[in-house]
């Protein structure tokens, strides 16, 4: 079992920046892969970055060049750090992990979310 907990969302205006985190914790938390997904009201939950056991990364085509996916091992940490942000980033993020690396949302654990909010 993984349990996931997200913290670091707000509100933010347009053009400014946030840095999410999310805590794993158990066993081998470490040698999950992990991904940031959002859901916006009314919309499904999408792909935002994933990042692999060994660092590979992967980001959604609307997030490259703004967002940063990493990861920090000895803590079982992972954070998504978002700048230039638009009001289309408005959502509740999650934070997941899995086994293997992915980009849709069919991880095997889930955080609680966080949400985010960017006004114009």
């Amino acid at each position: 079992q993984v349990q996931l907990v997200e913290s670091g969302g707000g509100l933010v205006q347009a053009g400014g920046s946030l840095r999410l985190s999310c805590a794993a914790s158990g066993r081998t938390a470490s040698s999950y892969a992990m991904g940031w997904f959002r859901q916006a009201p009314g919309k499904e939950r999408e792909f935002v970055a994933a990042i692999g056991r060994y660092g590979s990364t992967y980001y959604a085509d609307s997030v490259k060049g703004r967002f940063t996916i990493s990861r920090d091992n000895a803590k079982s940490t992972v954070f998504l750090q978002m700048n230039s942000l638009k009001p289309e980033d408005t959502a509740v993020y999650y934070c997941a992990a899995d086994k293997l690396i992915g980009v849709t949302p069919s991880y095997d654990y889930w955080g609680q979310g966080t949400q985010v909010t960017v006004s114009s």
